[in-house]
């Protein structure tokens, strides 16, 4: 794994106890046709979005940056929420053929029901970001968001939901 990656996402994980999954056996055949413009994960990952927003970020993403960085990001993110001493209340996963989609995904009803609630959770992520080498190194950490640097990874947009009824999602430019 690429040292960066690694930085990158140690800067945002937030303290938190395994979240343990149960195993079961199921199998799905999940067949959907999509219309151009229309968001795929829509019903399958998340509720169609309730609120949208685009943010335009002043970073550049970082030359050489692609799919296998941010699922290395993604993943690094998740086993530091999975190996916390504390629950964490979502899934944070990356879509897309070029993984340059992020969902989050509220695991416990209540959790993230909300829009005050998943954007206090992005401001977390934003405080968490600050403290990581890696988003001091690339960007002016006083000023700069989880946003931008999703953006220095690649990623074109954030999805947040309660796994529920809620989904917020920023198109980051």
């Amino acid at each position: 794994m690429s040292k960066w990656a690694s930085a990158a996402a140690m800067a945002v994980m937030l303290a938190a106890t395994p979240v343990w999954a149960q195993a079961t056996k199921t199998t799905a055949t999940v067949k959907t046709v999509q219309a151009p413009g229309e968001d795929r994960y829509v019903g399958y990952y998340y509720p169609k979005p309730t609120s949208t927003e685009t943010y335009t970020s002043q970073m550049q993403t970082i030359d050489g940056v692609g799919r296998a960085e941010r699922i290395q990001f993604v993943t690094v993110v998740s086993q530091g929420t999975l190996q916390s001493n504390y629950r964490v209340p979502y899934a944070v996963f990356a879509k897309g053929e070029k993984g340059d989609h992020l969902i989050i995904v509220g695991l416990q009803s209540g959790e993230l029901n909300t829009i005050y609630r998943i954007r206090a959770l992005l401001a977390n992520m934003t405080t968490m970001s600050r403290g990581s080498p890696f988003f001091q190194e690339h960007t002016v950490a006083e000023d700069a968001t989880f946003f931008d640097l999703l953006k220095l990874l690649g990623f074109h947009d954030v999805t947040v939901t309660d796994g529920e009824k809620i989904t917020h999602q920023v198109m980051i430019k």
